[in-house]
């Protein structure tokens, strides 16, 4: 990840963390497809304020860093760049697993503003996971060069959630953009993101065993994606449940919990 003068941009110059005596206020997750811009837009706001090392457990690389805004310190965690969140790669359970069990602050999801449409499937499954979601038009001079318009206000509209526009290269936008960020933590900006509605089966199969995941993990996860990740039988996610609820009959199976084997809370519904 080379650092620019471009990519570190003038609030790297201006705020200067030294490291482990900065109190951070509260953390933000960085998400986005691959070729977004992503990197940028870390670099631009937290310029020398970051260090790399590998997730646990994993050979993919961590980024994080600091930036600061209205006065508060935020940590931002560069996940890294996936097409979903399905799990299918180790980057995208890497991903997963950080936006679902370790509950950012927000996430700020980082889209192409020449390709908006095939970088909203990210954007959706983000939504599943977590309300609190700013999302990034970057490269909007490149659009710009190829005479693309992209309706800002009609997507926040649509999404029901804050959309800010950035060409992170030359610094702009930036600013909106961490006043936005600010804006979701505080609470002050009204967010209803927009829900994904699947076929009437799948949906009244939600409703059946949302409840019971609810009684299960409490408001501390979302229910509802995790009702889905348990209909789709994702071997992964039951292993992380059972590993936080041991004491959980619901996420037993019959042959006591192997991969690959229903949870009883499924089996309840078949």
């Amino acid at each position: 990840m080379g650092l620019t003068n471009q990519s570190c941009g003038s609030r790297a110059k201006r705020e200067i963390f030294h490291r482990g005596r900065a109190k951070v206020d509260y953390v933000i997750a960085l998400a986005g497809n691959p070729n977004t811009g992503k990197s940028t837009v870390f670099n631009a706001l937290t310029g020398l304020n970051q260090h790399t090392g590998n997730w646990p457990g994993k050979t993919v690389i961590r980024a994080e860093g600091k930036f600061m805004n209205q006065g508060l310190i935020y940590n931002l965690i560069d996940l890294p760049g996936t097409y979903s969140l399905l799990a299918n790669s180790a980057e995208e359970q890497v991903a997963r697993d950080y936006l679902c069990f370790n509950k950012p602050d927000a996430t700020v999801v980082v889209i192409d503003a020449t390709c908006v449409e095939r970088n909203l499937n990210l954007v959706l499954q983000v939504l599943e996971i977590t309300p609190k979601v700013v999302v990034c038009v970057n490269l909007m001079d490149e659009a710009k060069k190829k005479k693309i318009s992209v309706d800002i206000k009609g997507l926040a509209n649509i999404l029901g959630v804050p959309v800010a526009a950035t060409a992170a290269r030359d610094g702009e936008g930036l600013e909106q953009l961490t006043n936005t960020i600010t804006d979701v933590v505080k609470g002050t900006i009204k967010i209803n993101p927009y829900i994904v509605r699947y076929p009437e089966p799948l949906e009244k199969a939600i409703a059946q065993i949302e409840p019971q995941v609810r009684l299960l993990v409490g408001e501390k996860f979302n229910s509802r994606w995790l009702a889905l990740r348990l209909l789709d039988n994702d071997t992964a996610i039951i292993k992380a449940l059972k590993k936080m609820f041991p004491q959980e009959e619901g996420f037993r199976s019959k042959t006591g919990g192997e991969p690959g084997h229903e949870p009883a809370l499924l089996q309840q519904i078949r």
